[in-house]
């Protein structure tokens, strides 16, 4: 799978399409999510295009930005961007949402996005309920708290394990979904079973319902782990999608714990036998269960099996 479409919500806010030419009345600053991103060749660079934005909104209104394209011509690092976010962050007290990154295969394939370091979103943005960031290249969180954030998802072909052992090491009160698209070693997804332990054992994020340990070619270790994981009991979702998830680990799922308690278990993009996808569903008839893009189960060479979303 590659990602080919923008998305057309944002924290439940229609996407807006901010141009800075646009002489049309504009929407209220709260209404939707702006996005800004620049066409390829673009005279004016990101700063300006943020600048510009400013200019021509409320941005003591602007609750949730969407950050598509910020290079001109050739790909280049996101630090300018996000320098030149959190330098005005005084001026968007209401800003509750924030997605860097969106941007499709036909602009930037997902891993040669150019990453840097996204914690000063976090520190600039008190007030910040939800995160999203897509790419994994040189990507740097560090440790950080913050009492408001409530959803943050890290959306990669490779996942570097620093930015997992960073989150893991946050003080994050307020968070009640997480989701980790944790790729392949090719493109930096070293992420071993040691660096997913804090999220499993219960003991961190006190208020999470929805835990996604996704698109991974460790999905069967991580189901097993998942299969006896102390977190699972509060849990009110599950994704283990999009990775190389096959017949030993929704085993390891039916020989754990209940997970009758959930609402939703999300698995699609999987490599499951007929066999066991029956199991899976007479177990838990009560269960919304996505067992969708179903790769092939007699694919038994690891070799052969492959991640939804890579380069």
């Amino acid at each position: 799978m590659t990602i080919s479409h923008h998305i057309e919500r944002f924290h439940e806010l229609p996407i807006h399409e901010f141009d800075a030419e646009d002489t049309r009345p504009r929407p209220a600053a709260g209404s939707v999510a702006w996005r800004l991103s620049l066409e390829y060749g673009s005279k004016e660079d990101f700063g300006r295009l943020w600048q510009s934005f400013l200019r021509s909104v409320d941005p003591a209104g602007v609750r949730a930005v969407v950050i598509g394209a910020w290079w001109q011509e050739g790909y280049s690092s996101v630090d300018a961007a996000v320098e030149a976010i959190t330098a005005e962050a005084d001026r968007l007290p209401a800003l509750e949402a924030l997605f860097l990154g969106e941007v499709t295969f036909d602009e930037c394939e997902i891993s040669w996005l150019e990453m840097g370091d996204v914690t000063p979103l976090l520190t600039a943005f008190p007030g910040l309920r939800s995160l999203t960031v897509r790419g994994g290249m040189d990507l740097v969180l560090e440790p950080v708290r913050h009492d408001r954030l409530t959803s943050l998802s890290f959306e990669s072909g490779g996942l570097p394990s620093a930015v997992v052992r960073a989150v893991a090491g946050s003080e994050l009160p307020a968070l009640e979904s997480l989701e980790l698209w944790l790729g392949v070693d090719e493109y930096g997804g070293d992420t071993t079973m040691d660096d997913l332990a804090p999220f499993l054992d219960g003991t961190r994020l006190p208020a999470l319902r929805h835990l996604g340990l996704q698109n991974s070619e460790l999905q069967d270790d991580i189901a097993a782990a998942v299969a006896h994981a102390p977190v699972v009991a509060r849990l009110e979702s599950l994704s283990l999608s999009m990775g190389v998830l096959s017949d030993e680990g929704v085993a390891a799922l039916l020989e754990g714990q209940p997970l009758t308690h959930l609402r939703a278990l999300d698995l699609h993009h999987h490599y499951v036998g007929e066999e066991l996808q029956q199991r899976l569903r007479q177990a838990l008839p009560g269960v919304e269960i996505d067992l969708s893009e179903a790769e092939g189960a007699d694919q038994d060479d690891d070799d052969d099996r492959y991640v939804s979303v890579a380069e």
